[in-house]
């Protein structure tokens, strides 16, 4: 029998991913394992192996059951050939400590996650330096801090049709939906990425989403939001908080706050600036907070800083649509 290093890795990750030994059938599926489309795995140790030996234009389809590991994705695909890890939400990731990441892509750009479940991680799913990430139809819950977290600029990013519940479990109020940027800094540049057609919580452990200075031009469009996990501590008492630039808020529903149902801040000079709200639907019953406001801008400035608040928002409850000082129409 010929050695392993004499067959070489990519023949041993293809006799992993096709369970294959090693040896003349090894050698029979490393030829095949690169040109095919589809990759079937049943088990973490095939899923490890497929995500390392991912190429642009792979599919790889998770049969439904629990997949406990560590699942970590770094090969890029392309505009052209996309990767796609692929399954139902029977078929699910989770971490055998309860830390970590359920699952990261570091650097694997043009990747498409559509229907699997994520829980039982410190983070679920995780993008860095990964541009146009698609996560589709995903499910990610029960995890101590934040659901989604597109960061290190991980640009044109998309969150679309998935649900985000029971995040943040340590109540700490930094627990959020998704989470985009990093904070406290303006060099991480995740802009653009869009929000569409999700539903949050129960249980979100802080915002439902979190946009970070820093951060530009993306969408948050058509999703539910639910504020009933809202702590108040770390300042999460909205479902949206917008500190980055340029951003589209709209046609979302919201209910149940301790406060307000988005904001804007300033946390870094010029910041927080030009998002456009229109069409979203709040439901302010039951807020406690001092301020009760579907739309709190709290750094407004026309010249400088505008925010726009268009006609078509509606508010149930609280103390109006938005503060004193700002315009509507």
């Amino acid at each position: 029998m010929k050695s392993t290093s004499a067959l070489g890795l990519g023949t041993v990750l293809a006799a992993l991913v096709l369970g294959t030994a090693p040896g003349a059938t090894a050698a029979t599926a490393a030829t095949v394992a690169p040109a095919a489309t589809v990759v079937k795995v049943s088990t973490a140790k095939q899923l490890q192996a497929a995500l390392a030996a991912a190429v642009p234009g792979r599919t790889i389809q998770l049969a439904d059951g629990t997949y406990s590991g560590s699942f970590k994705a770094t090969v890029p695909g392309t505009a052209a050939a996309r990767i796609t890890l692929t399954g139902s939400a029977k078929a699910v990731l989770t971490t055998p400590t309860g830390g970590g990441y359920g699952l990261h892509l570091d650097g694997a750009s043009y990747w498409t996650v559509q229907g699997l479940t994520v829980t039982g991680a410190q983070k679920g799913i995780m993008a860095d330096a990964a541009d146009y990430v698609v996560l589709d139809g995903v499910t990610v819950h029960h995890t101590t801090m934040e659901g989604v977290h597109f960061r290190n600029s991980s640009a044109h990013g998309t969150l679309r049709d998935s649900h985000i519940h029971d995040t943040g479990l340590n109540r700490d109020g930094m627990g959020e939906g998704v989470y985009v940027g990093t904070a406290n800094t303006l060099s991480d540049r995740s802009d653009y990425v869009q929000i569409t057609g999700n539903t949050f919580g129960p249980n979100i452990g802080a915002e439902n989403v979190d946009l970070k200075e820093g951060t530009t031009g993306g969408l948050v469009s058509g999703n539910s939001f639910d504020g009933d996990g809202l702590t108040g501590r770390n300042y999460d008492d909205s479902w949206v908080d917008v500190k980055g630039n340029g951003y589209v808020i709209e046609n979302n529903t919201g209910r149940r706050t301790t406060d307000d149902g988005y904001q804007t801040h300033s946390v870094q000079p010029g910041w927080g600036c030009g998002t456009v709200f229109r069409g979203n639907r709040s439901d302010l019953t039951g807020a406690t907070g001092a301020d009760r406001y579907a739309i709190d801008v709290t750094n407004y400035a026309a010249a400088t800083c505008p925010t726009t608040i268009g006609a078509g928002n509606t508010v149930t409850g609280g103390r109006g649509l938005v503060n004193p000082g700002v315009p509507v129409g």
